[in-house]
Parts: C-alpha cells; structure tokens; sequence
C-alpha cells in the first residue's frame, strides 16, 4: 500500500503491517508494543545491493524561538508524496527531553501531520538516548576510577576535558565541582553537557554498523597525559563495554505518520551544538528500502544543512537531490523587527524587510549546488497579501516557492509542494559538492564556513581556541570536517543580530576534539552545550490522567 487516501487520517496500523509495506520481512521487525519497532541488523546487510532511492533534505530560514515547522513539513512532504502513490519513507532525529520539557514542546510534528505514537516518541521512546547517557557516563567513571587506583596512563588531572551528559536541560550543571571528600577521588572542576552534544550521540549517528561503532567508541580522545599526549576510550579499554550498552540503540527505530507513512526516527544529535542529522545508518537503510527519502537537518541552512551536506553526506557518501527550505511570514516579520507579540499581525513591510534572511538561506543551498524548493508554511493568521509577495519573490530569485498546508490539511496541503520537489529532482540541475576540501586547514575551513554560510565579515580565534586547534592538527586531525557550535537564532553567532547581519565578526572561543566523530567542534560565541529551562518551561503544562493519558504534550 503506496499511496494513501487523505480522508483516512488516524488509521494507524500495526507496526509489522508499516515495515512490510517498506519491504522488510517479519523477521527484520523487533516490535516495541504495537506501534514501534527496531529494525533488526540482518536487514541492513540484506538491502544493500539495492539500488538507493532519491534524497531530499528539509532546512530552514533562520527560525523564530517556536521553530517554524520544519518536522511538521517532513513529515506532511513524506505523507503527500505517498498520496501520489510514491514508495516514500522519512528519517527524523529522536526528540531530547531537555526541549520536550523547556521551550519547544515535542518534536513529532503537529495537526494532521504529526508522528505515532507521539507522546512515547518524546518521552523515552526505545531507551536509545537513555543508553547513550550511560555509555558516555560509563567512559567518565572509568577515566576517574583509572586516576584513582594508580593512573597507569598518567592521565593529567587538570586536563580532563570530558564531562558527563544528562538528557535534561539543566544550567546548574554546567559547571560543578567533583571528587570532594576523603576517597572520592581527585576533587576538580566540570560540567555535564546535554547528552545531544555527546560524541557518543555524534558517533551513534556517523558509524555504519556495530564493528565501526565500537571502532570509533574506541578512538574518542577522553584527556590528555601529562606529556601533553592524547589518551583514548581505548587505552581504558571501554570500547567493549560501551559497544554492549548500545547494542540496541544503534538499531535503527520503526514508527509511522497518522497516516502510516513509514518513518525511522534514529538519533538525536541538536544542530546548534552538535551535527544536527539523523543516524546515517537509518538513512542510508531508507534509501534502499523506497524510492524517495525525506529527512530534516536541524534548524536553518547555516547549521543543519552545512553539517548534512558537509559531515554527513562526506562521511555516508550521500548525494542529496534536492532540498526544500521552510519559510514562514511570522519568522520574516520577526527578521523584519517585529517583536514576538505582534508575530500574528499583518505586516507586509516588516515581510518585506525580513526577506533578506530567507534570500541567505537560498543562496546557501545554492552553494551547495542542491536544487531548492522554499515552502511557505502556512499559518492561519498569515495574509494571503504577505504570502503572494513572498512567492513572487522567491520566483524572481530564479526559485521555485509553493505554500505549504499540511498541518490544517495533512496530505491534500501538500501536494503542490510534493508535485514542486519532484520537478527539482527531475530538473537536472543538481551539482552537489562540498563546501571545502578536507585538506584545508582547519582555522581555514572555520572561515570559510562563517564567511560563505554566515555572512561573516571577519573571523577571531581566541587564543585558547587557537592553541586547540593547532594541537589537534599536530595530533593528525587536520583533514577532518568542522562542526561549528553557535546560536541558533541568528545567522551570525550573536543571538540579537536579526535578519541578514552583514560584516559582523565571529568569535571562536574553544574547540573540541571529537576524534571517534571524526570531526573538530568549534565554539562561537555564547552557545552552551548545556542549555537551560525558560521562564516558563514546558513540563509546567505537562501532566498525566487517571487513565494514563498525557496531555500538555505539543
């Protein structure tokens, strides 16, 4: 059953009846109750002399701090593309319980294009990021306990860069002081990070099977001995064990939209402060298992779709075939100046002026040579004025630019917008490359990403920042891609620089080496790999009835 009828909202099936469908046999499904799965391993090595399917990418424009619907445009694309009896599957990161409970709510879609089960999707879902956390946690004990009986190694206390990670949003953790008491251990100062922005997540996400997880578990540099040389998950031995606590999670994981589309939820890495993709194992399982492949990069082109096309793609050998970029007429009144109480009143100046950020994100997936589609994602206080000007617009730019209803209309809004996308995938005008040789250097590679993505005028490494990146170049990391840690809000790495920031200067102020990733973070501006919870957080309005039922969940 490839194409679906769009009156059948909420016939949702069994999860055998959705893998089938996909192509999987009743042996490669591990049900999770009823309505999820894991995929087994045999089936990845079972399709993969198929030949794959056509990938398409959803990004952004820069977003306004609700996000503008870029899951929810996935998800209703996948949906529509089956309604015109395409073999279509979705790939989508796990959502984190630090937004679920701060200021993004659940991360499943919404209105009639949505993911089930949604609620069990964002609240622990197959215990995937629950195993990443304690595999992680597990690297971090066995690196104290190796200091304390006797340090072998010679493990420079002081220049342990590793923190532990929770699934939570939580500022008080950022930094903490351990090991205080009599046999506890070297008492020094640390922090916990947000498990997305773990490298074990990262590594989750990049390895191609079980032997490459456990090879790269292994080449993570945990500190540094005192002789200044890298000390590796290996060298305590760790890799095994952490590779044992993760031999589920790196299944990838089998749900459904309300309307049965098949879709592999797998990792959940955040784009702000880590590579933002889905696992390459789900991905790369989809496109040999349907025609078509929607996945999403996190937030906009500057973040998301850099590191896709850059990290992922590079190290997955992916060839994207065209991209989609979601725009909104709330987020262009707000790159236009309008504060967030009047996002819903008609502005077409303030449109106007917020173009400019929408035209960025274009001229970014142009750079990658990626045949684009920009969605207007349609909200009921938009005009039909705001959103005609922005469609003749895009078209001016030599781009096609359809509006997008799917949350109010689920498949039969999205038409249009699946109909444009497969126009781009037939034009012929796909000429995908990287945006930089993997023989730059890195202070290089830094450059050009904030000049050509960003639009930065300038670029400053601070002189912490610099001596890392040099030491990590001495170590042999030189030839590997950059994933650049910075706010989300704005195209530049300051939060308050709306619309498109032109001649601003970018300020790195660390670096991290993520050597089981295979990729160096670099650190721009204020960004936090812990964030924190908003005024008023989400898990205020969450709760959970006498029957079970979770509501505040949105």
């Amino acid at each position: 059953m490839n194409n679906i009828e769009a009156e059948k909202i909420d016939q949702i099936r069994p999860i055998e009846e959705v893998g089938a469908d996909l192509g999987l046999l009743p042996e490669e499904i591990e049900p999770y109750g009823r309505l999820k799965a894991k995929i087994a391993y045999s089936a990845k090595q079972r399709v993969s002399e198929n030949k794959n399917g056509k990938l398409i990418l959803v990004s952004a424009m820069t977003p306004t701090p609700a996000g503008e619907g870029k899951t929810t445009t996935c998800i209703g694309l996948a949906d529509s593309l089956r309604m015109l009896g395409r073999k279509t599957a979705l790939c989508l990161r796990e959502p984190s319980m630090g937004p679920v409970f701060g200021i993004k709510g659940g991360a499943t879609g919404g209105g009639k294009s949505q993911l089930v089960p949604m609620e069990e999707i964002n609240l622990h879902f197959t215990g995937d990021i629950h195993a990443i956390t304690s595999a992680h946690n597990l690297l971090t004990a066995l690196i104290a306990n190796h200091i304390n009986h006797g340090n072998a190694l010679r493990i420079d206390p002081k220049a342990v860069p590793f923190k532990r990670v929770i699934d939570m949003n939580e500022r008080s953790l950022r930094n903490i002081v351990v090991g205080l008491g009599a046999g506890n251990g070297v008492s020094k100062e640390t922090g916990f990070d947000i498990t997305a922005a773990s490298e074990v997540m990262a590594i989750l996400c990049l390895a191609a099977d079980i032997t490459d997880l456990k090879r790269r578990l292994g080449e993570m540099v945990v500190s540094f001995d005192v002789d200044g040389q890298p000390v590796r998950a290996k060298d305590l031995k760790a890799q095994g064990a952490m590779a044992a606590i993760l031999k589920e999670a790196i299944k990838p994981n089998l749900v459904q939209t309300r309307y049965s589309t098949p879709v592999l939820v797998h990792g959940g890495p955040f784009a702000n402060i880590a590579h933002g993709c889905n696992s390459l194992m789900a991905t790369q399982m989809a496109l040999k298992l349907a025609d078509l492949v929607v996945t999403e990069a996190g937030f906009a082109t500057d973040l998301g779709a850099e590191k896709f096309f850059d990290i992922k793609c590079r190290y997955g050998k992916l060839r994207p075939d065209a991209a989609v970029i979601v725009a909104t007429i709330r987020a262009l009144k707000m790159h236009g100046g309008v504060a967030k109480s009047d996002l819903k009143s008609e502005n077409l100046e303030a449109v106007k002026k917020g173009f400019e950020n929408l035209t960025k994100h274009i001229e970014n997936i142009q750079m990658f040579g990626v045949p684009a589609v920009v969605a207007v994602n349609k909200f009921h206080t938009d005009t039909d004025a705001e959103i005609n000007w922005v469609l003749d617009q895009v078209k001016k730019l030599g781009f096609e630019a359809v509006v997008s209803d799917i949350y109010a209309n689920g498949p039969k809004g999205g038409i249009e917008l699946a109909e444009a996308v497969e126009k781009a995938i037939e034009s012929g005008k796909n000429e995908f490359d990287f945006l930089y040789p993997l023989e730059m250097p890195l202070i290089e590679k830094i450059n050009v990403i904030a000049r050509c993505c960003y639009g930065a005028g300038s670029v400053t490494i601070l002189p912490k920042a610099k001596r890392q990146l040099e030491k990590f170049e001495t170590l042999g990391y030189r030839h590997v891609p950059v994933c650049i840690a910075k706010t989300q809000a704005s195209l530049s790495d300051n939060a308050k620089l709306l619309g498109r920031p032109r001649d601003f200067d970018v300020v790195v102020r660390e670096a991290r080496l993520s050597a089981g990733a295979g990729f160096v973070v670099a650190i721009a501006g204020e960004i936090m790999t812990m964030p924190g919870l908003p005024k008023e957080p989400a898990a205020e309005i969450i709760d959970i009835d006498e029957n079970g039922q979770i509501t505040g969940l949105f």
